[in-house]
């Protein structure tokens, strides 16, 4: 494949991974905010499902297709940009793979047993809260890496 095909594939897994990531945050803060368990679980479901389809896939295009376009710009322990980025990248991905789904799966968890119109557990409240901050820190780190592929600076 060419270096400008890889691009596209970069491009698109880009838009997939920190779309989804910047997204699925965004409602589903929306729904916790709502104290509403029916919405809440929603959520809870809907951002895992999002991340299988969405944040996976979109991480292994970026991944791939950075992979092959590396030499073309250098390589990465030659380029300060694109190595930072993959450091950045890969902090993110760490985040979400160790805290992140982690925390979801207890949020879950602690929602599992309940009925409709039961009260939020402070559990659930506590893991929302901790699965926010990582999340800011794991949009952050991407969006900052993508920032440097698109400026490219002399680092």
């Amino acid at each position: 494949m060419t270096v400008v095909t890889w691009k596209a594939i970069h491009l698109a897994g880009m838009l997939l991974f920190l779309g989804n990531i910047i997204l699925t945050a965004f409602w589903k803060t929306l729904a916790d905010r709502s104290s509403n368990l029916v919405l809440i679980r929603f959520g809870v479901r809907v951002a895992n499902l999002a991340d299988i389809f969405f944040t996976l896939p979109g991480a292994i295009m970026l991944a791939a297709a950075g992979h092959f376009m590396a030499p073309s710009y250098g390589g990465l322990l030659h380029t300060g940009w694109m190595f930072w980025g993959l450091v950045l990248f890969i902090g993110a991905g760490a985040l979400w793979l160790m805290v992140l789904i982690p925390l979801q799966l207890a949020q879950a968890r602690s929602l599992r047993s309940l009925r409709d119109g039961d009260a939020i557990p402070t559990r659930y409240r506590k893991l929302a809260r901790a699965w926010a901050m990582a999340g800011m820190l794991a949009t952050l780190l991407p969006l900052i890496a993508a920032v440097l592929m698109v400026i490219k600076p002399q680092l």
